[in-house]
């Protein structure tokens, strides 16, 4: 059951990015002859992000298969370099906050890596594969090339747990 639930979270993430740029990209339809179109509908309020931080930094303990680093690395590169050169300034803030780090020791058997987030911002998405989707070209989203990529990088993830920390002191 663990299995089929981990499976389907992962395809969930996988394609949540496409699902989300489709439904921006569709295009609105006129009411049929002798109808009048709706009222206009006040813009619905910004989605709370998947995974945002109320606190000052926040950690992601992501336990990776080990036979996937490779994909979860380059996903991680992906988004260093992407939120650098972001032309959003909401994505482009996040940029040189972003670092990771490998574990030495296994974590059930899987490869574990500690996301360091500092600092965040207050109603901004961290999802890994949200945020490199704000990165990306309208042509390069299109690109049956990325949906293959995020299904690579959504299947490398066996668990994330989020913290949001407070620094305390120390460098």
């Amino acid at each position: 059951m663990r299995a089929f639930v981990t499976s389907t979270f992962a395809l969930a993430l996988a394609l949540a990015p496409a699902a989300a740029f489709a439904q921006a990209t569709t295009t609105t339809q006129q009411p049929p002859a002798g109808q009048t179109p709706p009222a206009a509908a006040q813009p619905a309020a910004p989605a709370a992000p998947k995974v945002g931080f109320t606190a000052p930094a926040g950690l992601l303990l992501v336990q990776v298969k080990p036979d996937q680093t490779a994909a979860f690395e380059e996903m991680m590169d992906k988004i260093q370099k992407g939120v650098g050169a972001a032309t959003d300034p909401k994505v482009k803030e996040q940029a040189g906050a972003w670092k990771y780090y490998k574990a030495s020791e296994p974590a059930a058997g899987n490869v574990m890596y500690i996301v360091i987030i500092n600092p965040t911002k207050p109603d901004t998405e961290y999802q890994f594969l949200e945020v490199l989707n704000s990165t990306l070209t309208d042509e390069q989203k299109r690109d049956p090339a990325t949906a293959e990529m995020y299904k690579r990088f959504a299947g490398a993830i066996v668990s994330m747990n989020k913290l949001n920390v407070t620094p305390m002191g120390g460098q």
